[in-house]
């Protein structure tokens, strides 16, 4: 919610494992996906189904994401259907990427990260700044 006002004026979807981000944030244009990891696999599987009807119902431009199992599996689905992506990885993995931000780099058209430091480790990775 952090990147919002730089969507002001944008046609915007939010999607998040959250319901309680619609209310929270006033949200008109939202979407639910249940949350998965690798640890639940059949759970990731639907994940990614929901993911792919998804992005072919809304028809995105764009993907920005910033993470976890759901969001990869919006920009991978995304991307296998020629939307533009973006990864920001989280603010909160300050020594290394999140499983799911270290597979990004493969998907995404541009990776970023929010610690500088990180992009001497992951060739390819961005460091345009802080969200926070």
């Amino acid at each position: 919610m952090r990147l919002r006002p730089a969507f002001e004026g944008a046609s915007v979807v939010y999607v998040s494992t959250n319901p309680g981000l619609a209310s929270a944030f006033n949200l008109d244009n939202f979407r639910c996906l249940p949350d998965a990891n690798l640890d639940k696999k059949l759970k990731l599987m639907w994940v990614l189904l929901k993911a792919f009807f998804l992005v072919l119902k809304e028809r995105p431009t764009h993907i920005i994401t910033t993470g976890a199992a759901p969001g990869f599996a919006v920009l991978l689905c995304g991307k296998l259907l020629g939307v533009k992506t973006i990864w920001v990885d989280s603010i909160a993995n300050a020594d290394e990427l999140s499983g799911a931000g270290s597979k990004a780099g493969k998907v995404a058209d541009h990776w970023l990260t929010q610690w500088e430091h990180l992009t001497e480790k992951y060739p390819g990775l961005e460091y345009k700044g802080r969200v926070i």
